[in-house]
This record gives C-alpha cells, sequence and structure tokens, in this order.
C-alpha cells in the first residue's frame, strides 16, 4: 500500500489537451529478499521505461534509460571522504547522467570498496561497525547514504546540463529494509505536485534487498524522493527493529534505475504555474 492511496492531476480541458497528463499511467514495482528475487521486477521496471540503457554521455537520447550503481565513484569522493551532489550530471563521461542529489542534511557519502587507499572498510562500517554485518551491496561493492537525514531527493537535468528535465520513471534498490511501512519512494512532476507515493517492501534479518519503482507512459517525473529508515547513519545510532517501545531501521541505497532525462516541457511548466498562481489567488 502507498504512502498515498491515489493521486489527482489539475484538470483544466485546454492544458490536458495540449499536455495529456490524464494519460499518463502509473505502474508499480516492488520485491525483496536475495538479490536473485529482485531480478524479476527489475526486468519489469527497466521494460516499462522503454528503450535500452544508455551510454552515460552529455545530452538527452530521448529514449531509453541511465543507472547508477555507484562503482563509477573514485575514491577521492568515496568514504572516508564526502561525496558531491552534482557528481552524476558533470560535462564528461561516465558521470553525465542527469540526476543531481540534495538532502536537508549536511551532505552525501558512497561506502568504500576493498581496494581504497585509505583502508576504509566496507558497507559503512566508517560510519558505524555495526553496519558492516548489516548492509550489503547489491551491486558491489558500494552502497550510498544521505549525512544527517534520512531523506534524498533526485532532479534531473539534460545530462551534463543545468537544463531541467523530466523522465518516465525513478526505482531505488534499498539494502537491510527491516520496517514495513517506513522507507519508500515518492515522486513529483515539474510543478512539484506529487504523482504517487510507495512503501519499499521489507524483510526483516540483514543483508536483504528491497526494490521500489514507478514508471509512467510518458516523462513527467522530475524529482524523486527517497525516504531511508526511520534514522540516518551515524556513529550513534544502531537500529533495533524488533524494539517493542520503538522499532527503529537504518537503511541503505544502491541502484538508481530511471528513464533518459528530457527536456522538460517549457509550455507545461508555464501552464502549470498559472494555474497554481489562479488557485492561490481564489484561495
Amino acid at each position: 500500500m502507498g504512502l498515498v492511496h491515489s493521486f489527482t492531476f489539475v484538470r483544466c480541458a485546454a492544458i490536458v489537451a495540449a499536455f495529456p497528463l490524464a494519460a499518463a499511467a502509473q505502474q508499480v514495482f516492488t520485491a525483496t529478499g536475495g538479490a536473485g528475487d529482485l531480478q524479476a521486477q527489475l526486468g519489469a521496471f527497466r521494460a516499462s521505461l522503454g528503450g535500452a540503457l544508455n551510454p552515460n554521455v552529455p545530452g538527452s537520447f530521448g529514449v531509453g534509460r541511465r543507472e547508477i550503481n555507484w562503482d563509477a565513484v573514485p575514491d577521492t569522493f568515496s568514504a572516508p571522504n564526502a561525496f558531491p551532489g552534482d557528481f552524476f550530471n558533470q560535462n564528461f563521461s561516465p558521470r553525465a547522467r542527469g540526476a543531481v542529489f540534495s538532502t536537508p542534511g549536511s551532505g552525501f557519502a558512497v561506502s568504500a570498496d576493498d581496494a581504497n587507499p585509505a583502508n576504509a572498510p566496507r558497507d559503512f562500517a566508517n560510519i558505524n561497525p555495526s553496519y558492516g554485518a548489516e548492509f550489503d551491496a547489491f551491486s558491489p561493492q558500494r552502497l550510498f547514504t544521505a549525512i544527517g537525514s534520512t531523506i534524498t531527493d533526485v532532479r534531473f537535468f539534460v545530462p551534463g546540463t543545468t537544463t531541467a528535465a523530466t523522465t518516465r520513471g525513478f526505482g531505488v534498490v534499498l539494502s537491510d529494509v527491516d520496517l514495513a511501512n517506513v522507507s519508500g519512494l515518492q515522486l513529483f512532476d515539474a510543478d512539484d505536485n506529487l504523482l504517487h507515493s510507495e512503501f519499499a517492501p521489507a524483510t526483516l534479518g540483514s543483508g536483504s534487498f528491497s526494490f521500489v519503482g514507478m514508471s509512467f507512459d510518458s516523462p513527467i517525473v522530475a524529482r524523486a524522493r527517497i525516504i531511508s529508515g526511520t534514522h540516518a547513519l551515524s556513529a550513534g545510532f544502531s537500529e533495533d527493529p524488533l524494539n517493542a517501545t520503538q522499532a527503529t531501521d537504518a537503511v541503505a541505497m544502491d541502484d538508481f534505475i530511471y528513464g533518459e532525462p528530457v527536456p522538460a516541457p517549457a509550455g507545461l511548466l508555464a501552464a502549470l504555474g498559472g494555474l497554481g498562481m489562479l488557485s492561490r489567488r481564489r484561495r
């Protein structure tokens, strides 16, 4: 069951005729368990986005998809070092993937791999030793997390540019989701209206994976928000999902999968912005 049960688009005959918002059918994909348990839903989600996996070069292919599995992140931007939120929108290959991250917290981190020169442990055990036993990487060996928050926002751009973009959908693999109805995904349109929300399914126990993704018939997603657990990863927090008084859950992120970012339609943004202003005036 989703964080919200339904979503409603602004209805205006003239705008719908030019920009058929209501025709964008939403599909939801979820799975949990071991890595093999996710493969069928991952394949179905990729197919729903249409086209192939595109090369990570600047510019938009118009169709297909892009993916981030964190293994392209060098040691200089991996634990124990900070990770820049615009890393995957820089104007050269293989970083030009059209995704920019932000968080209410203090920044981001990517976990170390076995070969890092700082000898940092894998799976964010450098943050808290208990995480080495809790997390595993779906696409070995790196994971991703926000620092100081459980919220990560992903905005889309034409890869390698500052031109705002939209996409047909977004999905995320999460590591060690123990609690149901906590972690999940929210997608928003270009006017920042909520399109749909969905919880990630849970499997109690360390080292499991969960996938949640949503796709639409047209590129209307401008922002994705990921909620990962009840508490941000930190040295002072170890999860306790079986606590009868207040169950807690630490969750890390792995693969991001999303439709090819295409330029956001200027006419749609202007029209929706005008409707929003009119609605505020009436209120």
